[in-house]
């Protein structure tokens, strides 16, 4: 087994090659295309994505190659704790979105708007796009009236970033609340990992800034009880249905209210907890 890492801006890891359809060919490509991708959906085609899409990586992330056939490649994404493989979130990506193994370097940027475009040369074209928010990005060297060079792997000279839109990584991360309201309104995509489209338990991940389980019974899992009535802003809701798993997750606003990816409204949204939601509610927790 080797590593790679991944060269696109998002990529979206699939259950299967046989997994996509004709009209995720702009998820598929080099780049990747996810706001074109959006766009071509349907709201039939993105509710069918379940059980196609299972979770995102972002530019510059370290996968393990478990297993290559034909163009796509198996990967493990170590970053993305899950019970269902110790090593990381397991799925298949497009072998062209990955290059070879770029060992980790000391972030020196973390992206910190929902999704910025990389360019040749500052104000100049734009050669990468989508690279999302919470990416982590190296310095190429001297910034220079307002831009930064960033070293991107597989492409052999600097692209460009707006210092504007970064954060230094030894900064103190943004509060998960700050973070989550920014997502208001984000389209709910099946597996999605940013404001292209996100599902309930990637917004807890996104908001949190990574470092916790991927799907919503793993965060139940991992998060410390919260007794009814103490909660706070920023404590997670969990539901399920009878003995199954947890199967969804939203954040704690306060006064009943809860911030969530909703699969049924097909957005981000801040709602009181409905009747049908109160009925599945079987834990508060904190991570």
């Amino acid at each position: 087994m080797h590593r790679a890492t991944v060269a696109v801006g998002v990529g979206t890891v699939w259950t299967g090659p046989e997994a996509p359809r004709d009209v995720d060919s702009p998820a598929l490509s080099t780049p990747a295309h996810p706001r074109h991708w959006l766009n071509a959906m349907s709201t039939a085609d993105r509710a069918d994505l379940n059980g196609r899409t299972v979770t995102q990586v972002r530019l510059g992330e370290s996968v393990l190659v478990d297993e290559v056939r034909g163009d796509w490649t198996r990967i493990i994404a170590p970053r993305q704790a899950t019970d269902q493989d110790e090593r990381g979130y397991p799925g298949w990506l497009p072998s062209a979105q990955l290059t070879g193994y770029t060992p980790a370097e000391d972030a020196d940027y973390v992206v910190d708007a929902t999704s910025i475009a990389l360019l040749d040369e500052p104000n100049g074209d734009v050669t990468l796009p989508a690279v999302v928010l919470g990416t982590r990005l190296t310095s190429a060297g001297p910034s220079q009236r307002g831009w930064t060079p960033i070293r991107v792997p597989g492409v052999a000279e600097p692209l460009w970033g707006r210092l504007r839109d970064l954060r230094a990584a030894d900064a103190p991360a943004p509060d998960p609340m700050t973070v989550a309201w920014r997502m208001l309104d984000v389209p709910y995509v099946w597996g999605g990992l940013s404001a292209y489209g996100i599902d309930c338990s990637g917004l807890v991940y996104v908001a949190l800034g990574g470092g916790v389980p991927r799907d919503a019974a793993d965060q139940y899992a991992a998060a410390a009880p919260v007794p009814a009535g103490e909660e706070r802003a920023g404590d997670l809701y969990f539901f399920a249905r009878g003995s199954e798993p947890v199967h969804h997750v939203g954040f704690v606003v306060g006064d009943g209210r809860m911030l969530h990816a909703c699969g049924t409204t097909g957005r981000v949204v801040s709602e009181e907890l409905t009747a049908e939601r109160a009925t599945t509610l079987v834990g508060i927790g904190r991570l």
